[in-house]
């Protein structure tokens, strides 16, 4: 089958979307499909191109046995709202622009957010007749309100008229989590040409680094600590300033150190915040490429996957609880609903409240305390996320709804529905 996947992020950008995609490409491609993915210059969280790249109209290459096309955009940094709209309404208008020039294929796959992206998807399935499958990665734009960046208005309205319109015109639709099925299906998605593939993990790649972590550990002046670490994008959602107040609680304990990996909006603030406070036992060391991961994850002693208190983030499930789970990590979990539900299925973690510093210190002493209670949960763990989340396995349920989508055509009539994913009890 031919794949078209068109995506904002990819490799070598690190983020979860760029991983999720690259991922599942990669495995579509060593099963013998012809995959394109049609993505920009890799930018972000900067909006400064990557070195070794350029931000040219039209550009090619082959990597891992996939087609990456890459698009001239308008480049942002991912932060304020006018330059980043602009970053998004450049790449939904070089996608149309490009279509002539892009290849033959059964499928055209789009992954939101945001709707730009999703909705370039509807310019290739118009002009190209061709199936558009429609991937929801997060609820758009309900959670830009959510995290303030916007205010509820004749903008959000709009927009909220948009996510509608897509949901209702897309031929089949992929949503990340059990909890956004609901949402889709209120808002026009048909329930019937829907399929779950959720998050998952690369367990070729996620694999114990000790050597890797013996160098992470020396580099950071962290020998002999044991390690909190918030691994991802330090952005508006994630509340990370409890990181910084539990590492108050915990300053006069010299065992323990927090490590805060990546980049985001926030990031510039969390800085000042922790040198305001004088807080040596807090390390921000910004945004490492992908194949430091294993070395990363291998170093820490517990993950720490949190979001801000509020009811949209009930729906969410944080990409990087599977690769705590794969690398052997102990999670502290602040995220409530779905993601709590999975956590305690899995056995991998504790739960506490969203943005509780004192739940959050009380549960970094238990397991800094307790070393055979913290690897029993990093040995459950493992064993859930190897059973139920390995993304080649994912992948191959993926491409069975891109089937089901293809075998259907652009006709709106109900179509088989690949089975979703699911988490063993």
């Amino acid at each position: 089958m031919k794949i078209m996947f068109l995506t904002h992020y990819y490799p070598p950008e690190v983020n979860a979307p760029a991983s999720r995609t690259s991922e599942h490409c990669r495995a579509w491609a060593k099963l013998g499909h012809d995959v394109t993915v049609v993505t920009c210059a890799p930018n972000h969280p900067s909006g400064k191109v990557y070195p070794g790249f350029k931000n040219k109209l039209f550009q090619s290459e082959m990597t891992d046995g996939v087609r990456v096309v890459r698009l001239w955009t308008y480049m942002a940094a991912n932060e304020g709202f006018l330059r980043r709209t602009l970053n998004y309404v450049s790449y939904l208008a070089a996608v149309t622009l490009a279509i002539p020039r892009l290849p033959k294929t059964d499928v055209v796959v789009s992954t939101s957010p945001q709707f730009f992206c999703g909705l370039a998807g509807l310019s290739v399935r118009t002009l190209k007749r061709i199936p558009w499958v429609l991937e929801v990665r997060d609820l758009w734009p309900e959670s830009i309100v959510t995290v303030g960046a916007m205010k509820k208005g004749l903008a959000v309205r709009s927009l909220e008229a948009v996510e509608r319109f897509a949901y209702r015109s897309a031929d089949y639709i992929v949503p990340v989590t059990d909890s956004f099925v609901r949402h889709i299906t209120e808002r026009g998605g048909d329930p019937r040409r829907i399929t779950i593939i959720k998050n998952g993990v690369d367990l070729a790649l996620f694999q114990q680094d000790p050597d890797g972590a013996a160098r992470i550990r020396k580099e950071l002046g962290l020998e002999g600590k044991f390690i909190a670490a918030y691994v991802g994008t330090h952005g508006m959602a994630h509340g990370l300033d409890v990181i910084l107040d539990a590492a108050v609680r915990l300053r006069h304990d010299p065992r323990i150190a927090f490590l805060l990996v990546g980049d985001g909006a926030e990031r510039a603030g969390l800085l000042e915040r922790c040198a305001a406070r004088n807080l040596d036992n807090v390390l921000i060391v910004g945004q490492r490429p992908k194949h430091d991961m294993p070395a990363i994850w291998t170093a820490t002693d517990v993950s720490l996957i949190l979001l801000r208190r509020n009811d949209l983030f009930r729906k969410v499930i944080p990409s990087k609880m599977f690769e705590a789970m794969a690398m052997r990590r102990p999670i502290i979990l602040g995220v409530e609903g779905e993601s709590c539900e999975l956590l305690q299925s899995a056995g991998a973690g504790i739960p506490i409240p969203p943005q509780d510093a004192d739940a959050l210190t009380a549960a970094i002493l238990k397991l800094a305390n307790d070393p055979a209670y913290a690897a029993g949960l990093a040995q459950s763990g493992e064993t859930f996320v190897r059973a139920n989340f390995d993304r080649s396995e994912l992948a191959s349920r993926y491409l069975a709804a891109l089937e089901t989508a293809a075998d259907a055509g652009l006709s709106h009539e109900p179509a088989p529905v690949a089975s979703a994913t699911s988490p063993a009890p």
